[in-house]
């Protein structure tokens, strides 16, 4: 697994560095905005941690243009911040990042959450589940997704978070899943972060999937609940 560690304090990264290369990984460091897109663009890493105040570009607007960047490699998004407040937090997650970790940090913890990150890419294998309703169609196998426009079908483009989460909704169309529930099928059961991650992924899904994303027809809220996916039948 090709890890990227964007930080600009070289004492940081080196320790970041030290402990994932322990454990097996392999790691380049970047210490600005500019310069890690580009070796993203080279190196096509499998997960990316990414301090937020870095010279150049900062943390969210890397992030951002990496999620805009469709046909690259999708990797999971861990950023790191020496701010602690919450508003952060959200606009970090927000943007696409997959997990966040406030400085200072544990070693361990970190590795534990990017192990958790990098599991579910390795759940995905074996599987050959398709499925379909009416205006979806989704390939497991293939990771693809597709959506009936007027009559039209029509590719989705989506992150490697956003199909596991369509995936998920339509494996069990009509159930209710709650936060918890989704971060055990997502994340795993060893997830660290804040479970309102869910929310945002859930709001940036329906963008992409929804007529209209502030009144859902396919991915709908269930108040006090969660979430659950409905579409007829194909």
């Amino acid at each position: 697994m090709e890890i990227l560690i964007v930080e600009d304090e070289p004492e940081i990264a080196q320790l970041i560095q030290l402990y994932l290369e322990k454990e097996g990984f392999s790691c380049r460091v970047c210490r600005d905005g500019i310069n890690a897109l580009h070796v993203f663009q080279e190196q096509k890493p499998d997960l990316i941690i990414l301090d937020l105040m870095i010279p150049g570009l900062d943390g969210l607007e890397v992030c951002a243009r990496i999620r805009q960047k469709p046909g690259v490699k999708d990797p999971y998004i861990l950023m790191l911040t020496a701010r602690g407040e919450e508003l952060d937090r959200i606009i970090g997650l927000s943007t696409g990042a997959d997990d966040y970790m406030v400085k200072p940090f544990s070693p361990k913890e970190l590795v534990a959450r990017v192990r958790a990150l990098l599991r579910r890419t390795l759940r995905q294998g074996g599987q050959t589940e398709s499925y379909r309703t009416s205006h979806f169609v989704v390939d497991v196998d293939q990771r693809s997704a597709q959506r009936s426009l007027e009559g039209h079908w029509e590719p989705l483009d989506l992150t490697t978070l956003e199909f596991d989460l369509l995936s998920t909704f339509m494996s069990y169309p009509g159930r209710v899943w709650n936060r918890t529930q989704l971060i055990d099928k997502l994340w795993g059961s060893d997830f660290f972060g804040d479970e309102r991650v869910v929310d945002t992924h859930i709001a940036r899904l329906r963008k992409k999937i929804e007529p209209d994303p502030a009144s859902p027809t396919f991915v709908k809220t269930v108040i006090g609940v969660g979430y659950k996916f409905e579409d007829g039948a194909s």
